[in-house]
């Protein structure tokens, strides 16, 4: 009797199994289906970044051309003093990121200096009694240039937030040279006839003088200065430019760099206008400013257009599910 319930119990459950199990697949085909998970963040600017930077200059000394020299005499009795005056420098720039290690970017930038400055002095012919002659030549104007380079760099490791850095760059400047002019001074001993030595020559008729140099109370040859001055027309000329950087990077924050750099830039050359001197017609040849190279430091700010952003979320509401398919027999 116990073992024909039992064995009823069980025929009952696996009715019911039978029947219920179809019934909870069609329940769980009608829910919804779970959220798509959200889509990763987007990348907004990439490695692009701005720059800008100011700095000082000290300019090694120029070569001025041939057109300065107004005596002709050989390098051996001249010396020289030119001299292009510190001044700084602004500029600012656009640049990329393309690996940890490698970076460039493109810059402008403008710089003036304190003048451009130059002297020659040389020792001209002896004269009578062994007297020398010398002459000074003084030059004075200003120097102000616009430089565009195309840098590249690499990065050398970052230690405690400090990269270490170096680079090189390539590109054009248009210097300006303005205000240009020259002082020439000649100094040489003053002749005059020996009056207190008159010759007679056969002994009859008036008497000749030898041109001799005139000596002071004192005993000393009497000099005299002749000076004139020049004049040059403002111009700007282009010449190519190049550049090595080297320097340190410090991490503010992920997005902004702060640098302190050394570059050394080589601006090529120069040159004035036409010169005249104001009391005569005609023109004198332009003079040219060649080998100008300036020793840098500057600081600098690099700031990072790169970042993430969440990407939109999906809709609040999905789109409906289709129903379970319902057949008819």
């Amino acid at each position: 009797m116990a073992r024909s319930k039992l064995n009823a119990l069980v025929r009952s459950l696996t009715l019911v199994a039978s029947v219920g199990a179809p019934c909870l697949a069609a329940a769980a085909d009608l829910l919804p289906p779970p959220p798509p998970p959200p889509p990763p963040p987007i990348e907004v600017g990439g490695g692009w970044y701005l720059r800008g930077d100011v700095g000082a200059s000290v300019y090694t000394r120029p070569k001025f051309s041939e057109a300065y020299d107004y005596t002709g005499y050989p390098d051996a009795n001249r010396s020289f003093g030119n001299v292009v005056g510190g001044g700084g420098f602004a500029g600012v720039g656009v640049g990329y990121q393309f690996t940890p290690f490698f970076r460039g970017d493109i810059t402008g930038e403008y710089r003036y200096s304190t003048g451009l400055r130059g002297s020659e002095y040389y020792r001209g012919p002896d004269f009578d009694n062994g007297l020398g002659s010398y002459g000074v030549n003084k030059s004075s104007g200003q120097f102000d240039s616009a430089v565009v380079l195309a840098n590249a760099y690499f990065d050398l490791g970052t230690w405690y937030g400090i990269t270490p850095f170096i680079g090189g760059g390539v590109g054009y400047a248009f210097n300006h040279i303005s205000s240009f002019s020259t002082n020439q001074q000649f100094t040489s001993p003053t002749y005059g006839y020996d009056y207190g030595n008159p010759n007679y020559g056969c002994g009859c008729g008036a008497p000749s003088y030898n041109y001799a140099p005139v000596y002071d109370a004192n005993g000393n040859p009497v000099y005299n200065t002749n000076s004139g001055s020049k004049f040059y027309k403002d111009k700007s000329s282009g010449s190519f430019a190049w550049a090595l950087h080297a320097g340190l990077a410090y991490n503010v924050t992920d997005a902004l760099k702060i640098e302190l750099a050394y570059r050394y830039l080589n601006l090529g050359k120069a040159e004035t206008g036409t010169g005249y001197v104001p009391c005569c017609t005609g023109t004198l040849q332009a003079i040219k400013v060649k080998d100008i190279e300036a020793h840098d430091v500057k600081i600098g700010l690099r700031y990072y257009l790169g970042g993430v952003i969440a990407a939109p979320l999906p809709p609040l509401m999905p789109e409906p599910v289709p129903g379970p398919l319902v057949r008819k027999y």
